[in-house]
């Protein structure tokens, strides 16, 4: 099958991949460009775990062709900070928002956007965001708490600046438990 060579802007940086006609964005970010934190679920647009950020606006990875997006910018969880965690990702630590981790990217991702459109979100808004993300495994409730610890609806800004962990600033090692 022919492929397509496809520009495009991933995490800030300029990238060509070469892709078939009918390749999924997801699919395309995972193999082509070795950014395996997008998730490939359902595959058909109904669990979010494959949500990566299309010009700052969540979209599900798997119902978009990768051909589709020549000339566009695309985050994934990887391009979410440059190192450590956000306050978001650190509160989703915090929070117990994460079990499994499967659904966790798109989750982050999905609130990162709202944040970003509506720094001071309440648990509605939130709740709706996430809506169409799936999780198996916490309740949601950790969801929700996490994302308003950051929301400055909850006294608190989003912070862009990565949260750096005990350890991390000094390049020591974590003893493993």
């Amino acid at each position: 099958m022919k492929r397509h060579a496809v520009s495009l802007t991933v995490n800030g940086r300029a990238s060509e991949i070469s892709v078939e006609p009918r390749q999924s964005l997801a699919e395309a970010l995972r193999t082509e460009l070795n950014l395996t934190g997008t998730h490939l679920g359902c595959e058909h647009g109904v669990c979010g775990a494959c949500t990566v950020l299309v010009g700052g606006e969540p979209i599900r990875g798997c119902l978009m062709f990768a051909v589709q997006a020549q000339g566009l910018e695309i985050t994934t969880i990887e391009g979410l900070s440059g190192e450590g965690l956000t306050p978001l990702q650190e509160s989703f630590r915090q929070h117990h928002a994460l079990q499994c981790g499967f659904c966790t990217p798109g989750m982050v991702l999905t609130i990162h956007a709202l944040l970003a459109r509506d720094p001071a979100a309440g648990g509605d808004a939130i709740r709706e965001a996430i809506a169409g993300n799936l999780c198996r495994c916490t309740g949601y409730q950790p969801i929700v708490e996490a994302a308003l610890a950051v929301s400055a609806g909850a006294g608190r800004g989003v912070a862009q600046e990565p949260v750096k962990r005990k350890g991390e600033d000094d390049g020591a090692t974590r003893a493993s438990s």
